[in-house]
């Protein structure tokens, strides 16, 4: 029995009877457990059937009257939560929310987050334009200016984010025009800032730092290029010349939750 769905509690009683091979045994899962007429009416059914009854109730109230209607039935019954929340409400002082199903919400998040990463690492540097679409948030701008760990950092934080690069000779996706504008951030750099970026990268990989990837001209065309990109599709510009992808991503964040807050209030 559980106030949640109820997976601990059968979990217990799975790995329980795994060491009883002689017979077997038929489990028997009672979810959404919230008031007494329930607790009564799944005992009195388990005492005529000659059950054991586990239970993961993380109301104290509902334990106690279980605890005493078993007791009444002369019902074997197995507290899995209670004792293991006294015992740390004794040793810490701390009192537990008492709230059935958080184990779940903080699955629910955890899931959400490893799909928006996978999201990222399948929509990075343009890879599929499908994506576009599907993405909460869609990042623009050229290359080196962090658009790949700013969408991974935003992935984090349960967001589905896709990015492209923008390169002169590359058209960009017709499905970037698509995107509604509110949910498009631009990204753009000092062009002497982005110099030093590309000089270091050139070198880590062995390369010449003389490369036109490096040449203050090439950057200057890509950046008025990106540029020109960005007011067509009339999307929010950021300029990550001295931020942090930190904070980058709390100016995506708030800019995020105000158009949710907008567009949903219009809908």
């Amino acid at each position: 029995m559980s106030d949640s769905i109820g997976g601990t509690a059968e979990s217990v009683i799975k790995a329980t009877v795994s060491q009883f091979t002689e017979t077997q045994f038929d489990v028997i899962r009672i979810p959404y457990v919230n008031n007494r007429e329930q607790i009564d009416r799944t005992l009195e059914e388990a005492a005529e059937n000659h059950a054991v009854v586990c239970y993961t109730i993380v109301s104290a109230e509902l334990r106690k009257h279980l605890a005493d209607r078993a007791l009444e039935l002369n019902l074997q019954v197995v507290d899995v939560l209670g004792p293991m929340l006294k015992a740390i409400e004794k040793n810490s002082g701390l009192i537990p929310k008492n709230q059935a199903g958080l184990i779940h919400a903080l699955d629910h998040e955890y899931f959400k987050r490893v799909e928006a990463i996978e999201f990222a690492v399948k929509y990075d540097d343009g890879k599929n334009p499908l994506g576009l679409l599907k993405a909460d948030i869609v990042i623009i701008g050229v290359s080196r200016t962090s658009k790949t760990p700013l969408s991974m950092y935003l992935a984090n934080k349960q967001l589905k984010v896709a990015n492209v690069p923008l390169v002169p000779e590359i058209t960009p996706p017709p499905e970037l025009f698509k995107v509604p504008p509110h949910r498009i951030i631009g990204l753009l750099i000092d062009p002497y800032k982005l110099i030093d970026i590309r000089t270091t990268r050139l070198k880590t990989m062995g390369l010449s730092d003389k490369a036109v990837y490096a040449d203050i001209n090439r950057i200057n065309e890509e950046l008025e290029y990106a540029k020109a990109i960005m007011r067509r599709v009339h999307c929010m510009v950021i300029n990550v010349s001295n931020r942090a992808i930190e904070e980058t991503a709390g100016i995506v964040l708030d800019y995020y939750h105000k158009n949710q807050e907008r567009y949903h209030g219009e809908a």
